[in-house]
């Protein structure tokens, strides 16, 4: 099994999705976006963008631990990690994000349901 998207809306209205690993732990975490159009349009650019090393970043939090964000062609940013306790850790955190993110599954949670 392999991993899925969870969109969603958030408690101000809008919309974000998470990327979730076949084990169901969170792996990246989108930005806010104001319409569901525009979030489906981040889960596109993560699918073609994930597996391409080129397009992390990693960074350090202020105290210390190591985190990365995935980045579009035009750098903006479509999704960023957790914070990691190692750097070892993070690689992972990548390396899950790079296997998963391709998927086309995505489960919507702001449909009605039926």
């Amino acid at each position: 099994m392999s991993g899925w998207y969870e969109l969603s809306k958030s408690s101000n209205g809008q919309f974000r999705f998470v990327l979730k690993a076949a084990n169901a732990e969170t792996i990246l975490t989108s930005e806010l976006y104001t319409s569901h159009s525009a979030a489906e349009n981040g889960i596109a650019a993560v699918q073609s963008n994930s597996p391409l090393d080129e397009r992390y970043e990693k960074k350090t939090t202020k105290d210390g631990h190591p985190y990365f964000n995935l980045k579009a062609a035009n750098h903006q940013i479509i999704g960023s990690s957790e914070s990691y306790s190692s750097e070892a850790a993070c690689a992972k955190g990548i390396a899950a994000v790079k296997s998963n993110g391709p998927t086309k599954v995505i489960k919507d949670k702001t449909l009605p349901v039926l």
